[in-house]
């Protein structure tokens, strides 16, 4: 019997994903991914002078190192790279759902950060690490139209990419409701918004809360912001479009938080 055409795409998609590979590069992105026991590693490209600044990192990971001259660098890697002699090949990370990664950790609310369409790695690297600063519990993004695991999205990460769970869902909107389920409070940034973030939290201080962020420029899209619980602003900072959504992101999640609390 043949199989529906749906039942094949779906086995074509799964085998797709599972022969995924990313090449981190860099020597802080490469080490971080040896060091990170959940990471699967394939294949390792080091120039002599890496390897000895990461020969620690590489006996922890046991893999073999090939090395290669930087100025031929055997990695497949964009040439324009700053890979300083180090890249990793690497099976990208999965962290699970959104109910066993999202659920607090701690005695404070759970704080997870959703990204609607932002396509920008350097934008999501500066993102995961400010939610690793600052104890968010996950990053969030489309599948499709968001920025998947690459070597510059690991760079600017700076290693956050390897402890900051980045999960990517098929459908943002979808995700919210999960959230909300979950107890979480939904606010969607927009520089037009009446309400500000911490009057929004005022009486929810003990609630989790999901940040919603749109692409600099296009913003939230609406079905994106009918979703959200409430539209709130970031105080004191003018128009939301005068600031990155790097630091948008940033602002937020302090903004966000309970300092009564310390």
């Amino acid at each position: 019997m043949k199989k529906p055409k749906w039942v094949v795409e779906k086995e074509q998609a799964k085998r797709a994903a599972a022969a995924e590979t990313v090449w981190l590069f860099g020597l802080h992105a490469v080490r971080d991914a040896l060091m990170n026991p959940a990471r699967e590693k394939l294949r390792l490209v080091v120039s002599r002078n890496a390897l000895d600044k990461l020969s620690d990192a590489v006996a922890i990971a046991g893999i073999e190192p090939e090395l290669s001259d930087p100025r031929r660098f055997a990695a497949p890697i964009d040439q324009n790279s700053v890979h300083q002699g180090a890249a990793l090949e690497v099976k990208p990370l999965n962290w699970g759902g959104l109910a066993e990664t999202c659920l607090g950790r701690d005695d404070r609310p759970a704080r997870v950060v959703m990204l609607d369409r932002v396509t920008d790695p350097h934008n999501v690297g500066a993102i995961l690490r400010s939610a690793e600063v600052f104890g968010a519990q996950a990053v969030v993004a489309v599948q499709r139209h968001s920025a998947p695991e690459t070597g510059a999205l690991a760079k600017t990460a700076s290693g956050a990419l390897e402890r900051q769970p980045y999960l990517r869902v098929k459908n943002l909107a979808a995700a919210m409701q999960e959230l909300k389920d979950m107890g979480f409070l939904v606010l969607g940034m927009d520089g037009e918004a009446d309400e500000t973030i911490e009057t929004a939290l005022t009486d929810h201080k003990d609630r989790p809360v999901a940040l919603v962020l749109g692409a600099e420029g296009p913003g939230l899209r609406q079905k994106t912001k009918e979703s959200c619980d409430k539209l709130v602003k970031i105080d004191f900072a003018g128009g939301f479009g005068s600031l990155n959504v790097s630091n948008a992101a940033a602002v937020a999640l302090y903004a966000s938080l309970d300092h009564s609390k310390g």
